[in-house]
C-alpha cells in the first residue's frame, strides 16, 4: 500500500478543508472564482443572500486555504488558492492509489481461484 502524504496536511487543515468544500453554496463560489479574482460583490451577485452572509462563507474559505483576499486600489479581491485544492487532490489520490492496488490484488486472487476450479473440475471429469 502507498503511504498516505499527512505531511502535506494536517488533520485540522483537512478538516477545514473538507467542511468547508461540504457546503454546496461555498463550492460554487470556488467554481466562480476559477473564471478569475472577484470582489466580495461580485462574488455576492449570484446568491441570494445577503453580503454579509457571503463574507462569512468567504471566511470560512479563507479559513480553509482555499481562498485568500488581497486589496486592490480601494478593492478587496478574492482569490482561488489552487495550491490547496491541489493538496487535497493528491491526498484523496492517494486513496484511489490503495484502491486501485486492491483491486488489482483482489483481481489476481480471483483468477487464481478460477484456475484451481477449473482445474478441480477437470480432475472430477477424468474420474
Amino acid at each position: 500500500m502507498s503511504a498516505v502524504p499527512t505531511a502535506a496536511l494536517s488533520e485540522d487543515e483537512l478538516d477545514r478543508a473538507f467542511g468547508a468544500l461540504a457546503d454546496p453554496t461555498r463550492r460554487a463560489i470556488l467554481a466562480l472564482l476559477t473564471e478569475g479574482d472577484a470582489g466580495v460583490l461580485e462574488v455576492a451577485a449570484p446568491f441570494p443572500m445577503s453580503q454579509p452572509a457571503i463574507t462569512k462563507h468567504l471566511g470560512v474559505l479563507e479559513s480553509a486555504g482555499l481562498v485568500s483576499r488581497h486589496r486592490r486600489a480601494r478593492q478587496r479581491l478574492c482569490h482561488l488558492e489552487a495550491a490547496r485544492l491541489k493538496q487535497l487532490s493528491e491526498w484523496v489520490g492517494s486513496y484511489r492509489e490503495f484502491w486501485e492496488e486492491s483491486f488489482e490484488r483482489l483481481d489476481e486472487l480471483l483468477e487464481e481461484l478460477q484456475g484451481e476450479e477449473h482445474t478441480t473440475l477437470l480432475q472430477g471429469e477424468g474420474q
